[in-house]
């Protein structure tokens, strides 16, 4: 029998970061390589070298375009990698202009970066690739439709389920050739879509498997029903409301899939009157360039749906493209929707617009979807009265909303119906891409099924599995292997590092010494913490 074993080097335990390494003898796949986000330790393993030769890798299979599932691939081209990228055309069509996009905002943020260490008497960064660097990795993009067997490597086919999550998502089906009377069946599910999405038709993927790899990002959550006409009601409601109020609504959208949902509703709420005819500003290059890319799988098979004919046009939008028009938009203090990337306010224009919105008391925010914990968007939704972005302090006065209407993921609910078409799963149910607490909801929502339920296996950050017979053994772990010690993964895991600890009492130690009453109480404030200081390095 050939050994097989399948290694988890990212979104085990937390929700980015997705890279599955699948070793069929002496053959290596990769089934995505994302780029972990998140808090400061998390993303640091953007930046450590591969935990396995990129070299040896002879193909990556692309569940979609996001870039927590895709964006280090231009690194592992940097490092090597020569083979063929395989993906939907959905998704290779958006990665032409995501990838690229990715490099171009590293290059930039480490630019920023080490003018802020030349100051300091810091180091010199190096970004985790360039905007050349992507250029580089799109040759090796090879589309293959959905519903298509395709030989990936000897003994290996694939086949593309759609999984309704954005335009070009996949499941993918695996056949792995043992030397058995049957080959091996896997399934990566991918991101998996809800009911009654704007953009895109329901998940679908195959049953009767013997390991099945399943997200469980909203384990544990459950979110209200909505039909097409019931989720724009709800946006009506928060849109009247935050223009009522009289600033802006600034809404932290990813450029793909969550802009061109907004997009479409706030065109059909204008068109019907539903809404004011306002002036809705999409800031953001990538989503403009996205957006045309979606306008050409409208309608298609296996592409996007939408209730109207045209739903990313109208004299009311304004796509911005230059820095300057995107500047220009600042002078705008009430009255308008900005909608800007990222998703999660990570990075891109939409740091700017909440620099230029957050303090004030008529502003509204509006996040859509998850926030991973650890981002600017997390704080935000936690309710965090004063913020740092770009190294500036910034006080949060405007009005703080949240939908999870647009979520791009099954609800808990969702994820078991989605699960239960599976069934049967002859080996086991590898539970991934959620935090602790969802995967232990999702788990525990399982195992009620008894006798219906499969094996459950948590995986953690780069665990390998013997997939011998289908029924997955741990291998034991090197010290070498593991690319964050027990306690950082804890703190990487919690999305709470120290990193968060030292933001939180720098803010701290500057409203002590704003609000103390007198040049003496901050001298004590400051000669107090030089003696904790001292005695923590054992000086004192």
């Amino acid at each position: 029998m050939i050994p097989i074993q399948l290694t988890f080097h990212g979104a085990a335990g937390t929700v980015t970061g997705s890279c599955y390494r699948l070793d069929i003898g002496d053959r290596h796949v990769l089934v995505d390589c994302g780029m972990f986000q998140g808090d400061k330790t998390i993303k640091q393993l953007n930046y450590q070298p591969w935990p396995f030769d990129p070299r040896r890798i002879a193909a990556v299979l692309v569940t979609h375009a996001h870039i927590d599932h895709s964006g280090l691939l231009p690194k592992l081209v940097k490092a090597g990698y020569a083979g063929p990228i395989y993906a939907t055309p959905g998704t290779s069509d958006l990665l032409q202009f995501m990838l690229p996009d990715s490099g171009s905002i590293q290059e930039m943020e480490v630019e920023r970066l080490n003018r802020r260490n030349q100051r300091r008497g810091g180091g010199i960064v190096q970004p985790i690739y360039t905007e050349q660097d992507a250029q580089d990795c799109l040759r090796l993009l090879a589309a293959r439709d959905f519903g298509s067997w395709f030989d990936v490597t000897g003994g290996l086919r694939a086949r593309f389920w759609n999984a309704g999550h954005i335009l070009g998502a996949a499941s993918i089906e695996l056949e792995v050739e043992t030397g058995g009377a049957r080959p091996l069946r896997l399934l990566f599910s991918g991101d998996i879509g809800p009911e009654h999405k704007a953009l895109q038709q329901e998940a679908m993927a195959p049953s009767d498997l013997d390991i099945v790899v399943m997200e469980s990002t909203y384990g544990g959550r459950p979110r209200p029903k909505l039909d097409d006409s019931q989720r724009r009601a709800v946006l009506a409601e928060e849109v009247t409301a935050a223009l009522a109020a009289g600033g802006n609504l600034v809404i932290p959208a990813f450029a793909v899939e969550r802009t061109q949902e907004l997009l479409a509703d706030l065109t059909r709420l204008i068109a019907d009157g539903t809404i004011k005819r306002v002036p809705i500003f999409v800031d953001s290059p990538l989503a403009t360039r996205i957006t045309s890319v979606f306008a050409k799988y409208l309608h298609q098979e296996n592409g996007i749906k939408a209730g109207a004919a045209r739903p990313f046009d109208g004299g009311n939008l304004r796509f911005t493209r230059t820095v300057q028009e995107s500047m220009q938009i600042e002078q705008v203090t009430g009255g308008a929707i900005i909608i800007a990337a990222s998703g999660m306010c990570e990075a891109g224009r939409i740091r700017h617009h909440l620099k230029n919105n957050l303090w004030r008391s008529n502003a509204t925010i509006l996040l859509i979807g998850y926030q991973a914990p650890g981002t600017l968007g997390a704080l935000l939704e936690k309710g965090e009265r004063v913020v740092r972005i770009q190294g500036d302090e910034v006080a949060v006065r405007a009005h703080i909303r949240k939908l999870e209407i647009y979520s791009g993921h099954a609800d808990h609910d969702e994820l078991l119906d989605w699960l239960t078409n599976r069934l049967p799963i002859h080996g086991s149910l590898m539970l991934t891409h959620g935090e602790p607490d969802a995967i232990g909801a999702l788990h525990a929502s399982i195992a009620l099924w008894r006798e219906r339920a499969p094996q459950v296996i948590v995986p953690k950050l780069d665990e390998t599995y013997s997939l011998a017979k289908a029924q997955p053994r741990l291998m034991k772990m090197t010290q070498q292997s593991r690319r964050l010690d027990r306690y950082a993964e804890t703190e990487a895991i919690s999305g709470h590092d120290w990193h968060n600890d030292y933001a939180r009492l720098m803010l701290q130690v500057q409203h002590q010494l704003r609000t103390a009453k007198s040049d003496l109480d901050r001298r004590r404030l400051l000669k107090k913490m030089q003696r904790i200081l001292g005695r923590g390095a054992g000086t004192d």
